[in-house]
């Protein structure tokens, strides 16, 4: 008897955990972009700020904010509004260390 991985996402300890097909493939979907991915990676080393990522990854505010909304969707990332130098900056921020994507949660038996 075959067993799949529990659809789903857990969080636990800075681990994202992701099972099942469908998870799988919104979380894959959400990294599967090279400015997302450049965000993540920027944000590795802590919280930055929205004209930071722009300037550093050579894209404008206005498509950094639409790229962090979609991280932030699938849980990834998550920003607060901090008073600036003039006016409201958004920082964002890495919410998981790693993610762990669960293919298969148990092997089955062969039946008879």
């Amino acid at each position: 008897m075959e067993k799949r991985a529990k659809e789903g996402v857990v969080e636990r300890e800075g681990v994202m955990y992701v099972g099942g097909h469908r998870s799988i493939a919104r979380l894959a979907s959400a990294l599967a972009n090279e400015t997302r991915a450049k965000i993540v990676e920027l944000l590795a080393d802590g919280p930055k700020d929205l004209d930071h990522i722009a300037k550093k990854i050579g894209q404008s505010k206005a498509n950094v904010s639409s790229q962090i909304r979609r991280l932030e969707e699938a849980g990834i990332v998550s920003s607060v509004y901090i008073p600036g130098e003039r006016g409201i900056k958004k920082m964002v921020e890495l919410r998981v260390e790693k993610v762990v994507f669960n293919l298969v949660l148990e092997r089955g038996s062969k039946e008879a």
